[in-house]
C-alpha cells in the first residue's frame, strides 16, 4: 500500500504535530520531544493511563487471577490503568478521535486510518527498550509505519484460519473453496460462519487471487472496480449458505459447540478453546493463503498521559507480559523472547506459529483500503482503488 501523501496535507499535519507537542510540553506532562513530529524520550509519568483495547488485552486478574499484567504495571510505574473495551476497529477509530484516550491497541484496518488522520504520534522506537526484541517481520510495516516513521509498538499477531467440525466436514478441507465455491458450500448450507466485518471482503479477494488470476489481484486490500465487484459478488453468493456472521469470539465458539456452525473463517483461539473442551474440531491455513491481524499499541496525539502510555507500550512488549497475553488471548507474541520463557510459552508459540516464517508469509495482514493504489500500479493501477467507505457500504449489501 502506498503511503504517498499530498504535500499540503503533510505540511499541515506537521504544524498540528508541532502545536500538540508544544502545548503538552508547556503543561509539563509530555515526553520531551526534540522533533516536531516524533516523540524522542519518556518523561515523568502522570499517574494514569486511559486505554482503548480489544477484550483480553489489559487483564488485571479480575477474570482469572492467573492472568494479571495490569497490577504489576501499576505498581512499577504508578500509572493507574483504565480500559475501554472496543468490539470493532471502527469503534476504536471513533473513540480515538474524541481525544479522550491516551492510546489504543489498533489492528491494521484501524491503524492506517489513525496515521492518515493525524490522530497518533510518531515515536522514536529506540526509547522503548523492548522494541529491539520484537520480531523483525512486524517492524516497519504499512500498518504501523508511514514515510519511514514508526507509530507504535507491535503487540501480537494471528491468522484467520478455516475452522471446521471434523466429524461433519469430510474429507478435511484444504481450500477456502469449502466455503466460497458454490457446490462445495452448498453441502453446509446454513452452517457456514464468517466474520461480521467489512474487511472480510479481503478474504474473498485472497481466494480470487488464487483461483481467478486473470483478475490481476495483487494486494487484497487494493482492489479496482472489477476486482472489488468480483469479491463482493462472491460474498453475495456465499450469503445464502451463511448461518451466522460472528463478531464475538465467544459466540463463535458457542455456535460450534451447539452445532449451529460446522465450518468457516475463524481464529486459532477458537480452535484451541474448542479442542480443550473436547469438541471435534480442527483448523487449517488453506492453500490459497489467508488474511490476519497484527496489532499495534499507538499513542494518541491528544494524550493527557503520554508518558504513562509510552511506559505501557514498553511493558506490553516485555517477554514476561507477552507470555501472559499469548496464553490468555491466543495469538503469536511479538517479542520472540517470550517463546523461550518456559515449556508452556514454547508450546504457545508452536500453537500460534510465532517462529514459523513460512506460515507468517502466507498471511495478508489487515490494512485499511484506500483509494491510492500506488504509483507502481498495485492492483488498481493508480488512484482508483475502492476505499474503506466503499467496503462498508458493500458489506451492508452483502449481508442483505
Amino acid at each position: 500500500m502506498s503511503t504517498t501523501q499530498n504535500p499540503l496535507r503533510v505540511a499541515w499535519l506537521c504544524v498540528l504535530g508541532l502545536f500538540a507537542v508544544l502545548l503538552v510540553a508547556g503543561c509539563g506532562s509530555s515526553s520531551d520531544s526534540g522533533s516536531s513530529d516524533e516523540i524522542t524520550s519518556i518523561g515523568q509519568t502522570e499517574g494514569a493511563v486511559n486505554l482503548i483495547a480489544w477484550a483480553g488485552y489489559a487483564e488485571d486478574g479480575t477474570t482469572d487471577p492467573a492472568y494479571d499484567w495490569v497490577t504489576p504495571f501499576e505498581k512499577q510505574t504508578g500509572c493507574k490503568v483504565s480500559t475501554k473495551t472496543a468490539s470493532t476497529s471502527d469503534e476504536m477509530v471513533k473513540l480515538m478521535r474524541t481525544g479522550q484516550y491516551d492510546g489504543v491497541s489498533a489492528s491494521g484496518d484501524a491503524s492506517v486510518r489513525l496515521m492518515a488522520g493525524g490522530n497518533v504520534d510518531a515515536i522514536d522506537m529506540s526509547i522503548l527498550s523492548n522494541y529491539a526484541d520484537i520480531n523483525p517481520s512486524l517492524k516497519d510495516q504499512p500498518y504501523n509505519t508511514t514515510d519511514g516513521k514508526n507509530y507504535g509498538m507491535p503487540h501480537g499477531w494471528g491468522a484467520n484460519v478455516l475452522l471446521y467440525n471434523a466429524d461433519v466436514v469430510k474429507p478435511a478441507p484444504t481450500s477456502w473453496g469449502s466455503v466460497f465455491d458454490e457446490q462445495e458450500a452448498a453441502k453446509y448450507k446454513g452452517k457456514i460462519t464468517a466474520p461480521d466485518n467489512p474487511i472480510y471482503i479481503a478474504d474473498a479477494a485472497v481466494y480470487l487471487k488464487a483461483t481467478q488470476p486473470d483478475l490481476g489481484i495483487d494486494n487484497p486490500y487494493e482492489l479496482n472496480d472489477e476486482q472489488f465487484n468480483a469479491a463482493v459478488d462472491l460474498l453475495k453468493a456465499q450469503n445464502k449458505n451463511i448461518g451466522e456472521y460472528w463478531a464475538d469470539a465467544t459466540k463463535n465458539i458457542s455456535s460450534y459447540t451447539n452445532g449451529d456452525s460446522v465450518i468457516g473463517s475463524s481464529w486459532q483461539y477458537q480452535t484451541s478453546t474448542l479442542e480443550a473442551d473436547g469438541q471435534p474440531v480442527s483448523s487449517t491455513l488453506p492453500e490459497e493463503g489467508t488474511t490476519g491481524w497484527s496489532d499495534t499499541w499507538m499513542l494518541s496525539n491528544e494524550a493527557a498521559n503520554p508518558n504513562c502510555m509510552l511506559e505501557w507500550m514498553n511493558w506490553m512488549a516485555s517477554p514476561e507480559t507477552q507470555v501472559q497475553v499469548a496464553g490468555w488471548f491466543g495469538e503469536a507474541p511479538a517479542n520472540l523472547k517470550a517463546c523461550a520463557m518456559d515449556k508452556d510459552s514454547k508450546a504457545n508459540c508452536d500453537t500460534y506459529h510465532a517462529e514459523d516464517q513460512a506460515y507468517y508469509d502466507k498471511i495478508a495482514f489487515w490494512q485499511t483500503p484506500v483509494s491510492d493504489c500506488g504509483d507502481d500500479g498495485g492492483s488498481g493501477g493508480g488512484s482508483d482503488c475502492k476505499t474503506y467507505d466503499d467496503w462498508v457500504q458493500a458489506w451492508t449489501e452483502i449481508k442483505g
